[in-house]
């Protein structure tokens, strides 16, 4: 357990920065000479970085040729970023699953979301409380990794989505039945992370 930090594996920091430079890429994109713009128009995501990052801007001298500049560097970063959180994805899927084997095994619960639940329970899965939160002012990693698994389930599993029906039939908002869906994730997980999480020596 004590090789899941918060800082260990930084791919939610990765992923971030990644997202970010792909927006600033077509953002740049939208303003760069009329030549280069169709040069690179109707280009899928992927396409566009490569054939961005392959740009040859020659002497910074005129407008086209900064463009290329900026749009190569901002791609060559992305294809750096997106390589960083492949990395640090499955070192993070190959981590949870040694340390709890049981909750990855759990439906709707992926390395990022067990790797959250982990580093918040600690080495007192107590934590993980009826109110669905780790405390009173709630773990914040630990309360989206359950709002993820819910998600999951409504979308995938079918004793969760009736569940979901029967409840909306009682009359219960959306809101008010995921908070109970995230109450129970929570007791279901808590048991698991008990089972993982040996108890502290007194």
């Amino acid at each position: 357990m004590c090789a899941m930090t918060p800082s260990c594996l930084p791919s939610d920091g990765a992923s971030t920065k990644s997202r970010g430079n792909h927006n600033a890429l077509k953002a740049l994109l939208v303003t760069a000479p009329a030549a280069l713009r169709e040069q690179l128009r109707g280009r899928s995501a992927a396409m566009l970085v490569r054939q961005a990052a392959a740009l040859e801007p020659g002497p910074l001298d005129t407008p086209t040729a900064a463009a290329k500049f900026a749009l190569r560097c901002l791609a060559r970063r992305y294809q750096a970023l997106h390589a960083e959180v492949a990395t640090l994805d499955t070192e993070l899927k190959r981590l949870t699953a040694k340390a709890a084997p049981g909750l990855v095994a759990r439906f709707g619960v992926g390395p990022d979301s067990a790797g959250a639940l982990l580093v918040a329970a600690g080495d007192n899965p107590g934590r993980l409380t009826r109110r669905h939160r780790l405390n009173r002012g709630g773990d914040r990693q630990a309360n989206a990794a359950l709002y993820r698994i819910v998600v999951v389930r409504l979308r995938w599993h079918q004793p969760t989505k009736d569940s979901m029906a029967r409840r909306l039939k009682e009359g219960k908002t959306t809101k008010e039945i995921i908070r109970c869906l995230k109450r129970y994730v929570a007791r279901e997980l808590f048991t698991v992370l008990n089972q993982t999480v040996p108890t502290p020596a007194t």
